[in-house]
């Protein structure tokens, strides 16, 4: 055998030189079989199945012994199973392959030819997955590979049909400059960018993000608070697609040097979805973000959110009071926007008159009177508060507390038979309050009005298909936070497995809350100027959960991983 694999030349493919060493074919009618295929500019398999020297069975059953990889009969296999969207068409269809499974971080790939390392590569790259190799027989995999892509032109078709439809924003302040041009109506980047939003809709991606590098352009969403790339279209439709995406968003197409901020709404037949638009100038060109906006988070209702009981009846105690403010804090992404929306939908009675002021209206409310904050117009939060408190308001929502203006605006309303929601970004509810004093509010206006901060967080949700349950060490798990009665052996918790019909063994998020209601004793540390560390004491004492034991609980529950709770709450 080792005479026969110096013999070889080193010209032939992987599979040319299995086939030799297995003596399914003869060292010289491999290499008359490599040259045919390079000057028919087709594959060695294609060149060797139709010259009938081997059989598309033989070769599999050979590359699978010879290769020691697994085989599988594609007729055994459901193609509607199969995982989607993971490897681009063009790609499967270039390097004759299929997405047979996806576990966790590995993707199992079915080929004739298992031997190729630069599909390999450019899966490993596109998906950011460990591709693992399953030989399939060449015929039925050509057929396979056929029918999806005919499937995947008819999804483009569909997407480009008379249903489907962009509503350009009827925004008054857009600039002239923003109207449809021709140049920009180029049908292969409408196309594409129809397809990533329907893709991000159907992955349940909160944003969208086209990258500009110098010698790529790559588009990622962003999957249960995940970045994940999806794919790398060419370098040169970065300006067409900037155009396009600003043209539909009513944004000046011939800036390019500053930021802009705008919005677009499509439609499917009856229904319509809208995005918020940013763009921002990078070294290569325009990076662009599209958030998904989704107007059924605000009506899920308090019990979706994932409040526990004792959290959940001491926020709906504080936003029916007549007044005061309510805070919810926490860093960008961390559902912010969806808990007070959820909170106002639960107020908005036919009786009660609601005003926001935000910096965008993220979700449309109807009975709702909400305003967008205009700096350029001079309509600024500060500015907006004033004139509401001449609109005779019960309820108003700030979409965030930015300087001492607006605070004092908006607390000289708790204080004035107004209820008031906002948010900060703060770590916990307990340095909320020092972050106001910082701002400059005065300890008795904080006191007086405040009545109660929520801190929050989101982790993602494990998927009930896949997880398993896993066996941490004691220790571990004293470290993170459980007391040693916690742990009695009557529960275990879960890990994340991976399956196709999740993301590396998550599929949504769960809310981790603390929420403190200010007391008289935590009034009192205020008005004597305590620390965010003395504020805490008394909001443990006072059974306040904490991030992280709010993290612990949902463990316990089997929703999330200690993994997650960890990354999530560790400051």
């Amino acid at each position: 055998m080792d005479a026969l694999a110096e013999s070889l030349s080193p010209t032939l493919s992987g599979v040319a030189r299995a086939l030799v060493t297995a003596r399914k074919l003869g060292s010289k009618a491999a290499e008359d079989l490599a040259k045919s295929a390079v000057e028919r500019k087709i594959s060695f398999i294609a060149a060797l199945i139709a010259s009938g020297a081997v059989s598309a069975a033989e070769l599999a059953h050979t590359l699978s012994q010879t290769l020691a990889l697994p085989l599988i009969d594609l007729n055994a296999i459901d193609p509607e199973r199969m995982p989607k969207g993971i490897v681009d068409p063009k790609l499967a269809a270039q390097y004759q392959i299929l997405v047979l499974a996806k576990r966790g971080t590995r993707l199992f790939i079915g080929s004739a030819d298992p031997t190729h390392l630069e599909a390999a590569e450019r899966i490993k790259f596109a998906t950011q997955l460990s591709p693992e190799w399953v030989v399939v027989e060449y015929d039925k995999l050509a057929r396979m590979v056929e029918s999806s892509a005919t499937t995947a032109a008819e999804t483009m078709e569909a997407l480009t049909s008379e249903d489907f439809e962009f509503e350009v924003s009827d925004d008054t302040t857009a600039p002239e400059t923003a109207e449809v041009q021709t140049d920009v109506e180029d049908a292969p980047v409408v196309r594409f960018l129809q397809k990533m939003l329907i893709d991000a809709i159907n992955l349940r991606a909160s944003d969208l993000h086209f990258e500009p590098y110098e010698h790529i352009y790559r588009v990622r969403f962003r999957v249960d608070g995940e970045l994940r790339e999806i794919t790398q279209p060419p370098v040169a439709i970065k300006e067409k697609l900037a155009s396009r995406i600003k043209v539909i968003s009513r944004l000046d197409i011939s800036e390019k040097r500053v930021p802009q901020d705008g919005r677009m709404k499509m439609k499917f037949g009856s229904k319509a979805i809208d995005f918020r638009v940013s763009t921002l100038p990078t070294l290569f060109g325009e990076k662009i973000v599209i958030r998904i906006l989704d107007p059924s988070s605000a009506r899920l209702g308090i019990e979706a959110l994932g409040y526990e009981r004792i959290e959940k009846d001491r926020l709906m105690t504080a936003i029916v009071r007549p007044y005061g403010m309510v805070l919810v804090t926490g860093p960008t992404g961390s559902g912010k926007t969806v808990s007070l929306y959820t909170c106002l939908n639960i107020l908005n009675q036919p009786g009660v008159n609601i005003a926001t002021v935000e910096d965008p209206a993220e979700i449309n409310l109807p009975g709702v009177n909400q305003v967008n904050v205009n700096d350029k117009a001079g309509l600024t939060f500060g500015a907006a508060l004033k004139s509401f408190l001449r609109q005779d308001p019960d309820i108003i929502m700030v979409g965030e507390i930015r300087d001492l203006e607006t605070a004092d605006i908006a607390i000289k309303a708790a204080q004035t038979g107004h209820m008031v929601m906002s948010t900060l970004h703060t770590n916990d509810a307990p340095s909320t309050l020092t972050r106001l004093l910082n701002m400059g509010v005065a300890p008795f206006n904080i006191a007086s009005s405040v009545i109660l901060i929520t801190a929050q967080r989101l982790a993602r949700r494990l998927c009930e298909n896949c997880k398993a349950q896993a066996d941490y060490p004691r220790e571990a798990m004293l470290r993170a936070g459980f007391k040693a009665e916690d742990l009695d052996g009557k529960w275990r918790p879960f890990r994340a497995v991976g399956c196709p019909a999740c993301n590396n063994g998550y599929k949504g998020r769960v809310g981790l809350y603390q929420v403190m209601p200010i007391t008289d004793a935590i009034q009192r540390i205020i008005l004597a100027e305590g620390t965010a560390v003395d504020i805490a004491d008394q909001a443990r004492k006072e059974d306040v959960r904490d991030l992280r034991t709010s993290g612990l609980i949902k463990v316990r529950a089997g929703l999330t991983t200690l993994e997650e709770v960890i990354a999530v709450t560790n400051e």
